[in-house]
């Protein structure tokens, strides 16, 4: 039977539904034939059987097949759990590596719609309100985490434990819960500056003396090391619980083959939407003029072909920091409402897909929401290759002490 005709029969919109009862189901879906399960099984049943009134194990007696993009591994080398899950970044290069997810969590519906379109798993939501012993044992933990300074939401409430009150400290009750063998953090690269090097310092502290895990130095990589043309720095952090007597971890080289936008860029004409407007234009050639005379660097930028990308972000200039020139439009008439006319100069944004592309992303990866939340979700994602080589590296340390 297929995962999709399962799913038909409760008519599943995770937009309008409350979805815990939606990650419980799929979670269970997934691992309906070991010992996953049984985090999962009581709550999933209950649910389908609220719906359709026939038991959930009559649609389970043969193995299903998934018919997604990205397919649970049929024969798992390790499990890990997917935390501030986003779209799956994270997910796609531990399933890559041989990975089972046995748990996913994050707090977006829409990201959490992409997410379930490609996996077929719906992730749980806030992770604040998911108690640590209800999340399956696991090797792996991974996880995006915002970065909020601890001085701020820990000391001004009063709390000893100074993490108290943010994300990360979520992810410390978990390790010290479930003793994962081995973790893997990434951040902004600002985490190493960030409250005066306060957050980074009392991170370190946590997972090296409070967890007890071999914590080597962080470090910065770039996704265009790692074969995808984004100039995109973020700090990654790894850790070894103790007792497998692992005292060294060798972050990956750097690739040799270097790629630009043209290697990402959509094959195709595409749509007048993604091209600006002549006042839009004016508007940026004067916003970064006025900066220029200010000394500052700041505006739009233009990249060409044989470029690599700049880091695509959410919010502020991250697209207009990315602007490409493309003159295969032939159809210059507005299907949104503009001011002014579509330029003639072939200044458009780059596409979702070609961000998705940006991060590593495969062509047959889902997007189905709006572009807002396109540039939104990809501009929140992790750049896969350079997660999967660093993994990579950390999956054969705690395979080979098994």
């Amino acid at each position: 039977m297929n995962y999709s005709e399962i799913k038909e029969k409760i008519n599943s919109n995770v937009l309008k539904e409350q979805s815990e009862n939606l990650a419980y189901f799929t979670h269970y879906l997934h691992h309906n034939k070991n010992g996953i399960s049984n985090y999962y099984k009581k709550n999933a049943e209950e649910y389908f059987e609220s719906i359709v009134s026939e038991p959930l194990a009559k649609y389970l007696r043969f193995n299903l097949n998934f018919d997604i993009p990205f397919p649970p591994v049929k024969k798992p080398k390790f499990n890990f759990i997917d935390l501030f899950a986003g779209i799956g970044g994270f997910r796609i290069a531990m399933q890559n590596l041989g990975g089972n997810c046995v748990f996913s969590s994050e707090i977006d519906k829409y990201a959490k719609q992409t997410y379930d379109l490609n996996f077929g798993e719906i992730p749980f939501g806030d992770i604040t309100k998911i108690d640590e012993n209800d999340i399956p044992e696991h090797d792996v933990l991974c996880a995006g985490f915002p970065c909020q300074a601890f001085s701020i939401a820990g000391k001004r409430k009063g709390f000893e434990d100074e993490t108290r009150g943010t994300l990360f400290f979520d992810i410390k009750r978990i390790i010290k819960a479930k003793r994962p063998k081995a973790f893997f953090l990434e951040n902004v690269k600002g985490l190493t500056n960030h409250d005066k090097g306060r957050t980074l310092k009392t991170i370190l502290k946590v997972l090296r003396e409070d967890l007890d895990y071999y914590v080597p130095e962080p470090k910065i990589m770039n996704a265009k090391d790692f074969g995808v043309p984004q100039n995109r720095e973020r700090i990654f952090i790894i850790g070894f619980r103790k007792d497998l007597n692992i005292n060294e971890f060798d972050y990956p080289k750097s690739v040799k083959k270097k790629i630009a936008f043209e290697d990402i860029k959509e094959e195709k004409e595409v749509s007048v939407k993604y091209y600006l407007s002549t006042q839009y234009q004016d508007t940026l050639r004067n916003h970064k003029e006025r900066h220029k005379n200010k000394g500052n660097g700041f505006g739009y930028e233009i990249i060409k072909d044989n470029q690599c990308a700049n880091a695509i972000v959410v919010g502020g200039m991250g697209r207009e920091r990315n602007i490409v020139i493309d003159c295969r439009l032939t159809d210059f008439k507005p299907i949104t409402k503009i001011k002014g006319v579509v330029n003639r100069d072939g200044w458009r944004r780059m596409t979702p897909r070609e961000w998705a592309r940006l991060q590593g992303f495969p062509d047959n990866y889902i997007i189905k929401v709006s572009d807002a939340q396109a540039y939104k979700q990809f501009g929140n994602s992790v750049a896969i290759p350079a997660i999967q080589a660093t993994a990579s590296n950390l999956i054969k340390r705690i395979i080979k002490e098994k």
